[in-house]
């Protein structure tokens, strides 16, 4: 595409450019010509209000490429990134270099979601409370109490010693059921509503995923009076989107939130004593039932259907004796709740809840006179509803509040040790977000450096409800021939061989002892990656299993090792960032397929099936590919990286569909010969990568095949799962 007649366009690129501003103004940042397309594709976007859907490569600098335009643009711009992590990162250190650079004063504000901001009421019920159960929970309690005489904005990211999924959190933090509103006694000095003020006032603001669709979703995080002003929006990471859309369109009901309600039922008898003789009796059976259909379940596989959980009595009772539960807790709450503000939301969440309980247990709708259950009783359709064509109508307020009423989803479980969630969940999520999309009458890009499948962007096009969108796929700058090489190891069995991890372990060991170690090894499966842990023990590197310790600490351990092999499965494909020599080899065992014990996946390729659609073609091929070209994206990250892709699986050779894959992968040389990705590691090789123009992209590709032994013959596609 063409942006550069515009004159926003235009003016992005030279910011851009040699001796622009960001040149000028920035340390070591390099002027990249894919860097400027993507800049003036955005340009052309927020100009006409269009639609851009972009994959920026590992290194195009897609952060800057988007903020220029949005900055020079004058329009009320809301970025989205994929995590809190991503957001603090684009806000705290991005955001104001550029503006910085390119010298324009402008009114910048961070959102997040109200679970992120200390709530005043919450920590002084909290004060009352004997829910500690260990000195240091305490200290920490005290530590959250002096910082929050003395913090400006609330957020609880500033206090760095606690932890993400510290019990506290809950204790000191609103939700959107227990939140009092207008009614609270600290309503003027709440940090939600002064961080939507200065997000009002503002004229480019930060959120993350979840806070855009919770409100897309109508779920009142606090940000509708923001999103109707915004004249353009910037989805980063937007392959994340159409799965968390599928939450935050759907419903839940987990252990915790049912917990909290019984316990801040109690905590408000503090304002009305005489009411703890009526409300502790309910409370207390309410928290049994939450333990009790736990217990209940635990006989069932971790993930299943609603028809799985029905086929276990103890389950059922367990649902029935928790629907009970808040349906006694609300007959006893109804009489108080004008006594307190807190009991009237007590009051609110236990109908709530018992409303959520009883469309999950009985498998009804919000609509029901447009829902049919299958006779399964796990997959609901709107088969009766004319409007069903995924298609949204030509003006999309014909059809009023946006539900899932008249959308296919699926009623599912997932057990935790000690909790549960009872979910509802869309299948299909285009015809929301298009909705939503044309009635912000903005512009709208959406960009991430994994949204092509070989080069083609149909399956993501499809899922965010996008007809014929503007395209850009900005290649990476990265020299992929001379700083990488892909190892197809040959010889290796089918995946569903007993030995096949054995085989894996035996396969890649030359390639760990020619690095020294310093090597992601990713598998589909915990199994494999627990077997491979033993396998590998012996080996000279310092081994990091995940599961051992956390997530971040594995990592900051891996990194000062500097020759470690780390050992992870899907959670290290995406979100790790490890530039330099520590990390030189990305082992992937298998190709990613979704896993079959996933009922939403299931009833998701179900219903591609019942529409005549090819479910391996439409829907399994194109995410495995997504979540490869994640998982390989970890080996290059600087234009300094070098380092060796070992992708295991025969049937990247053996099955036609193999194609896809290495064709949606970057240019980099492939080889079936363990003596080129050794060759890869030797200090001649390395040392010549710095002075020798080496291949270049549109050279042939190295020894495909063994030189010995011919690949058999690709299978013909005739769409089944592998």
């Amino acid at each position: 595409m063409d942006a550069t007649g515009s004159r926003l366009g235009n003016a992005s690129r030279a910011a851009l450019s040699e001796g622009g501003d960001l040149a000028r103004n920035i340390a070591a940042f390099a002027p990249r010509a894919a860097q400027q397309d993507l800049a003036a594709a955005v340009a052309d976007a927020f100009d006409s209000r269009g639609v851009l859907l972009a994959e920026a490569g590992t290194g195009t600098g897609k952060t800057f490429a988007y903020l220029v335009p949005a900055i020079l643009s004058g329009l009320k711009t809301i970025v989205s990134t994929g995590t809190r992590a991503l957001q603090d990162q684009l806000y705290h250190r991005d955001l104001p270099r550029v503006r910085d650079a390119l010298g324009i004063g402008l009114k910048t504000a961070l959102l997040k979601g109200r679970a992120n901001y200390l709530c005043h009421y919450r920590l002084q019920q909290a004060k009352g409370e004997p829910r500690f159960h260990s000195r240091e929970m305490a200290a920490q309690f005290q530590r959250i109490v002096a910082w929050a005489g003395r913090t400006r904005m609330g957020d609880l990211a500033e206090l760095e010693a606690l932890p993400d999924d510290s019990p506290l959190l809950p204790m000191v933090t609103s939700t959107t059921d227990n939140c009092l509103g207008s009614e609270c006694p600290f309503f003027s000095e709440c940090f939600v509503v002064q961080a939507r003020q200065r997000a009002q006032a503002a004229d480019l603001v930060v959120v993350n995923h979840h806070l855009l669709l919770a409100d897309l979703a109508l779920k009142q995080e606090g940000f509708g009076e923001i999103l109707p002003g915004a004249q353009a929006f910037v989805v980063d990471e937007a392959h994340q989107l159409p799965e968390l859309a599928a939450q935050f369109f759907g419903e839940a009901l987990s252990a915790r939130p049912l917990v909290e309600l019984a316990r801040d039922a109690l905590a408000e008898c503090r304002q009305v004593p005489s009411a703890l003789a009526v409300l502790q009796e309910p409370a207390r059976a309410l928290e049994q039932a939450v333990r009790g259909l736990r217990a209940a379940m635990d006989e069932l596989p971790v993930r299943g259907t609603r028809r799985r959980a029905a086929e276990d009595a103890n389950a059922e009772a367990g649902l029935d004796a928790l629907l009970l539960g808040l349906r006694d807790l609300h007959a006893a709450l109804l009489p108080l709740r004008e006594a307190a503000p807190g009991f009237d939301s007590c009051t609110a969440r236990a109908k709530e809840f018992e409303n959520r309980l009883r469309r999950w247990r009985d498998g009804d709708g919000e609509d029901a006179d447009n829902e049919e259950a299958d006779e399964s009783g796990d997959f609901i359709d709107a088969g009766n509803d004319p409007d069903f064509d995924q298609t949204p109508p030509a003006d999309p307020d014909d059809r009023g509040p946006l539900t899932t009423g008249s959308e296919p989803s699926v009623l599912w479980y997932e057990l935790t040790a000690r909790g549960f969630r009872l979910s509802r969940t869309p299948l299909d999520v285009a015809g929301p977000l298009a909705q939503h999309r044309a009635r912000s009458h903005a512009a709208w890009v959406f960009t991430s450096a994994t949204l092509a499948i070989g080069g083609r962007f149909e399956h993501y096009a499809i899922k965010l409800g996008l007809k014929e969108p503007t395209t850009l796929l900005a290649p990476s700058p990265f020299d992929w021939p001379q700083q990488a090489l892909c190892y197809l190891p040959p010889g290796l069995p089918e995946p569903s061989a007993r030995h096949y991890t054995e085989s894996v372990v035996a396969a890649i060991r030359p390639v760990l002892e020619a690095s020294g170690g310093r090597a992601f090894v990713l598998f589909a499966s915990h199994r494999a990656l627990r077997e491979a842990a033993t396998l590998l023990r012996d080996g000279p590197w310092p081994l990091f299993v995940q599961g051992e310790a956390p997530r971040s600490l594995l990592l900051q351990r891996f990194r000062e090792s500097g020759n470690g092999v780390l050992l992870g499965s899907a959670s290290f494909r995406e979100g790790v960032d490890v530039a330099g020599d520590a990390l030189s080899v990305v082992i992937i065992d298998k190709l990613p397929f979704g896993a079959p014990d996933d009922p939403v996946f299931e009833a998701r390729l179900e219903a591609i099936r019942r529409g005549g659609g090819n479910p391996f073609r439409d829907e399994q091929l194109p995410q495995a590919v997504i979540a490869l070209k994640q998982g390989a994206g970890r080996l290059i990250r600087s234009e300094t990286d070098r380092g060796v892709l070992v992708l295991c699986d025969p049937r990247l050779v053996g099955k036609s569909y193999g194609k896809v894959f290495l064709d949606s992968l970057p240019p980099l040389p492939k080889t079936r010969r363990i003596e080129d990705a050794v060759a890869f590691f030797a200090p001649a090789s390395i040392a010549g990568s710095a002075a020798e123009p080496g291949l270049t992209a549109s050279q042939p590709q190295l020894h495909l095949q063994p030189a010995d032994k011919p690949a058999p013959a690709p299978e013909a596609f005739d769409g089944v799962a592998p």
